[in-house]
This record gives C-alpha cells, sequence and structure tokens, in this order.
C-alpha cells in the first residue's frame, strides 16, 4: 500500500529519498551540502527535503546501518519523530562519537586525517558529510491515537510480566 507524502526539494541539488533495494522499509536521505563533524561535536545535517506528512501519520527518521559499524557517527535522537505538522527543511541529527583527545591507550584507530563515508577501518576522528551523502534512512508509520481511561489501579488488567530494567538479566 503507497501513501502519498508530498515532498519539496528546498536547496539545489538536493537528492530525492529512494529505496535501496525492493523490499526494504527504509528510504535512503541524502545530504544537501558538505558538514564537518569534529570528535564530540553534533551537528545537523541538512537534506534539502521539506515534507506534507499525511495526518495520522510520522516519519522515523533511523540510522544506516553502516555507518553506524564502520564509523563513530551516530544518529543522536534516533529514531527521530517527524510529525504531520512539520513543514521545515528536515535536518540529520548526527554526532561523531570520536573521543575529542587522541589517547593512545583507548584510540588505536584515531586518524588526525579528514575522514569520509568510505574511510576504512572505524577511524575515530572528525568526519567529513559530503553533498549527496546517504546519510540517514526515513520510515513512513501509521500513528494510532490514544485514549486513556483512567482507573484505580492497573495492576488486574492483562498480564503483568513482573520486573524492571535488567529484570530478565545482561
Amino acid at each position: 500500500m503507497d501513501i502519498e507524502v508530498f515532498i519539496e526539494l528546498c536547496r539545489e541539488g538536493a537528492v530525492l529519498p529512494e529505496y535501496a533495494k525492493p523490499g526494504d522499509a527504509g528510504m535512503d536521505v541524502f545530504a544537501a551540502e558538505d558538514v564537518m563533524i569534529k570528535p564530540g561535536e553534533t551537528a545537523i545535517i541538512p537534506t534539502g527535503i521539506k515534507l506534507a506528512i499525511p495526518e495520522g501519520f510520522e516519519i522515523q527518521v533511523r540510522p544506516r546501518s553502516g555507518i553506524s559499524y564502520k564509523t563513530p557517527l551516530r544518529i543522536a535522537n534516533s529514531p527521530g519523530t517527524i510529525d504531520s505538522g512539520y513543514r521545515d527543511e528536515l535536518g540529520i541529527i548526527m554526532s561523531n562519537s570520536s573521543v575529542a583527545e587522541f589517547n593512545t591507550a583507548c584510540c588505536v584507530n584515531f586518524s588526525n586525517e579528514i575522514l569520509t563515508l568510505e574511510s576504512k577501518g572505524n577511524k575515530m576522528g572528525t568526519y567529513k558529510i559530503r553533498k549527496g551523502d546517504r546519510i540517514a534512512q526515513i520510515v513512513l508509520q501509521e500513528l494510532p491515537r490514544i485514549k486513556f481511561t483512567v482507573v484505580e489501579s492497573v495492576k488486574d488488567i492483562g498480564t503483568n510480566r513482573g520486573g524492571g530494567f535488567g529484570s530478565t538479566g545482561v
């Protein structure tokens, strides 16, 4: 089932999000300009797109697994939520979890060169996101609305699995 989402390309050279392969859940989104992210810094990477998402839906912003596995770059608020009423440019909040200072005891892969998403070896250091890089993925999600019913106790409603944080082990 296809859901129509209207899109505006708001920067020159902006790229439409796209599915990399048939059956993919997420569409890749692309950087619309070069952005440097130093160790310990967080940056918003512009995508050059604005969206009109239908009411009752959200778009979730998620990391691309290859970036998470091969670099210290992380989507800071993953999954991010783009609400149906948001009409400004989609920006991807990305953090560089590299340590800010070189320490030979912990950072054998630290690099003083400017790294890119194609850099090999999961190196720590400053990363340059280049215009056109695939930086995240987006997923359209339907949102049922919550209707709360106030009760005296939830103890006897449904099944209580018991426990809390860490109750099933590590």
